[in-house]
């Protein structure tokens, strides 16, 4: 398969999990979080699919198309393993995370935080999404949609 068509795959996984999770889960009443912000697309989608919600993204520097920037306070700038462990605890109602990066040694370094710091934002009951396996005693995998095949992308649900 081309790269092209891994990254539409993903994608494809992506926008599948976040449109079911949006129209047929029950999320509780925090934020959602979103870790890796980059041009804002997810963001925007997940913006229009929840318009009344707060959305904080978070990443290492702004990169995002200005349509797609959230509001002043909102977005978190630094190494996203060190700003996102100041929101522990903040009860969130989904955090997705979209950082993998394609290379296996950079993914494994971020493994180290990443299910932790997933675990300490969510509210108990809350949805995690991640285009990386999140290993975690306090996350349960969920069934993902149909036809996204297991290892493309990841749901799971705080327990």
């Amino acid at each position: 398969m081309s790269r092209l068509e891994s990254f539409i795959r993903r994608l494809t996984a992506q926008r599948e999990i976040l449109d079911l999770i949006c129209r047929d889960m029950q999320l509780g009443d925090g934020p959602v979080i979103e870790l890796g912000l980059g041009n804002g697309r997810t963001y925007d989608h997940l913006r229009d699919r929840l318009p009344d919600r707060r959305i904080i993204a978070f990443d290492r520097v702004n990169a995002a198309n200005l349509r797609s920037l959230p509001p002043e306070g909102d977005l978190i700038l630094g190494e996203i393993s060190e700003t996102a462990r100041a929101f522990a605890g903040i009860g969130a109602a989904l955090v997705h995370a979209d950082i993998g990066s394609g290379y296996d040694d950079l993914d494994e370094l971020n493994l180290r935080w990443l299910p932790q710091v997933t675990v300490d934002m969510l509210a108990p009951g809350g949805i995690a999404a991640s285009g990386v396996p999140l290993d975690h005693p306090d996350l349960s995998p969920l069934p993902l949609p149909e036809g996204i095949r297991p290892g493309r992308y990841f749901l799971y649900r705080r327990n």
